[in-house]
């Protein structure tokens, strides 16, 4: 009976363990299907995903090409409307680029000239020739491809301007200036006197040249330790001129030490000029214009061991000096004499200005040649650009008197006329706003 009891439990726990296995291998079968349809889906989904990428981008829209304006006929402007999908609300970009592609009238395939990136509705091609008609064609690019080219509808031909009209303003300056030089010349030649605003510096040089002649010492000239070819020294060289015709004049020794050979041949030139012009060919002494060193402070040198052992009455520094400048300035008022200098070097100014007695600063130097010579073109062209510095002067004081008004009343008359100023008569707007 015991062994019946076990017996039936047995077969009753194997149709456990069989009923278990079935049940394992129903939940393995729902669980394959479910993986199945998962893999399909993404599969699907995924499909579906590249095949939007690969689509290329929608072609822009009116493609047009123009000549650039105010321009010599090299440059052209083409321009377009966006792709459609050029958006960028998109979270995949679809549009990366456009590419703009030239022909010239007349060959058979467009090349490329050029790339700019999405969100860009114009390219400026600086690459074209005068009297010469082409076409463009821009393609969108995006990761799917690219799209149509858009051709444009007509040729265009770039042509050079003769007159920039951007630039009006800078013409209508130019105009005032060069007839105000015109007329102040012609009113010179006319024989009315100039009122030209004196220089103390080159007043000076007539006193400091009657006071050697009364001491009986030497005048010293130095032209700066710069070649002719320096525009400093070629203003210096025409002080000389001056200061030659001075001492011919009153009997006076005139000693020019130069840097440059050049320097020392012209104004041999311009000493022995001054000379005839004054009738005492005969006191001119080619000699005391001579020529020392290239090396600055061999110079230098040289030129203060003459200041010390020759104690010239007068002394005159006219060209572009540097580190020399406080060397020659000091010896020379070491030994006493008058001192007139002039340089149009910034840094050396300071030098002079303490240990000279008259220095002539930046444009009094370059002026002294109009000044000293009475020259009727060389005076009215002075005076001439006397009327160009007021005009900018005035121009600065109207953008001042703007830009205070617009911040202290920010009025539209006020925001208007400061932003006139600086898009036509500062920028490139032209005459009209």
């Amino acid at each position: 009976m015991q062994s019946l009891i076990v017996a039936h439990g047995v077969a009753d726990f194997r149709s456990e363990i069989s009923d278990l296995r079935l049940l394992i291998s129903d939940l393995r079968s729902q669980i394959s299907a479910l993986w199945l349809g998962l893999v399909v889906g993404l599969v699907l989904c995924g499909s579906d995903h590249l095949a939007v990428a690969q689509e290329p981008p929608r072609s822009v829209v009116d493609v047009t090409a123009t000549d650039h304006p105010n321009d010599v006929g090299t440059t052209i402007d083409v321009s377009w409307t966006l792709s459609p999908d050029d958006d960028l609300n998109i979270e995949s970009p679809v549009v990366s680029a456009y590419h703009v592609l030239r022909k010239q009238d007349g060959d058979v395939d467009f090349v490329k000239i050029g790339e700019v990136p999405s969100q860009t509705e114009t390219f400026t091609d600086q690459g074209v020739q005068r009297k010469r008609a082409y076409r463009y064609q821009v393609v969108t690019v995006g990761p799917g491809g690219e799209s149509t080219p858009v051709e444009t509808n007509e040729t265009v031909t770039p042509i050079m301007e003769w007159f920039r009209t951007d630039r009006g303003w800078l013409a209508v300056i130019v105009l005032v200036i060069c007839g105000a030089v015109v007329a102040f010349i012609a009113i010179a030649k006319s024989g009315r006197e100039l009122y030209i605003r004196k220089i103390p510096g080159l007043e000076a040089v007539d006193e400091a040249v009657g006071r050697a002649t009364e001491m009986g010492r030497a005048c010293l000239f130095v032209p700066g330790i710069q070649d002719i070819n320096d525009i400093q020294t070629v203003a210096g060289i025409t002080v000389l001129s001056r200061v030659a015709s001075l001492t011919a004049e009153y009997g006076a020794r005139l000693e020019v030490p130069t840097a440059r050979s050049l320097v020392m041949t012209t104004a041999r030139e311009t000493v022995e000029a001054s000379y005839l012009a004054e009738g005492r060919p005969d006191a001119y002494r080619e000699d005391d214009i001579y020529y020392l060193t290239d090396e600055q402070f061999g110079y230098v040198a040289a030129v203060t061991g003459t200041m010390t052992r020759e104690k010239p009455a007068a002394c005159f520094y006219m060209g572009a000096f540097f580190a020399e400048s406080l060397i020659l300035a000091e010896t020379g008022n070491a030994v006493g004499a008058i001192q007139v200098a002039g340089t149009a070097q910034p840094s050396q100014l300071p030098f002079f200005v303490a240990a000279c007695d008259y220095t002539l600063i930046g444009e009094e130097f370059f002026a002294a040649s109009a000044y000293l010579s009475g020259e009727p073109v060389q005076l009215g062209s002075l005076r001439g650009q006397d009327v160009g510095k007021l005009l900018v002067a005035a121009l600065l004081l109207i953008g001042c008197g703007a830009a205070t008004w617009v911040e202290v009343n920010s009025s539209p008359t006020a925001v208007s006329v400061m932003t006139y100023l600086q898009n036509n008569v500062l920028g490139s707007g032209g005459f009209l706003p």
